[in-house]
């Protein structure tokens, strides 16, 4: 069994003036464990009765032959890590018909090229799909509103 760490996941995007972060996430694992835990609290039940979807699928995080990394900390300690090619995707949503929660996620990352959407509905009734890819060319992203005020943007690094 390799008992390597598995590689982080870090998200920090900044669409239309806002900032969505899930930066203090740092490990994949974690954050799985974190949606399934939330996931099984609800079960597709809510307290009025009412119908409620929530579904959550992970395949992943790395593959191939891991290299270490080993660098000095600001002590002059030493430390290592191991890093390995990042391969994984992993999707989940919510659709509580009671609440009005209607929010989910997908994300494929190969190596330094991930691709994924989000989307979510906003209390005024209006359903915003985040559609990004990332690679060595930087961030973009496209956003498409059920209002039909669409937008296209990216980042470069």
């Amino acid at each position: 069994m390799d008992t390597r760490p598995p590689s982080c996941l870090t998200v920090n995007q900044r669409i239309n003036r806002s900032c969505y972060s899930l930066s203090a996430i740092e490990n994949v694992t974690e954050f799985v464990a974190l949606v399934l835990a939330w996931s099984a609290m609800f079960d597709g039940k809510t307290e009025a009765g009412g119908h409620a979807h929530s579904f959550h699928h992970f395949h992943g995080p790395v593959i191939g032959e891991a290299q270490e990394v080993s660098w000095k900390d600001k002590h002059g300690h030493r430390d290592h890590d191991y890093v390995a090619h990042p391969h994984y995707e992993f999707s989940y949503g919510v659709e509580d018909h009671h609440t009005g929660d209607y929010h989910g996620q997908k994300e494929h990352r190969d190596g330094k090229d991930v691709v994924g959407e989000y989307t979510i509905k906003e209390p005024g009734g209006n359903i915003r799909t985040v559609k990004y890819r990332a690679g060595k060319n930087g961030f973009f992203a496209h956003v498409f509103n059920s209002n039909g005020n669409d937008h296209d943007g990216g980042h470069h690094h």
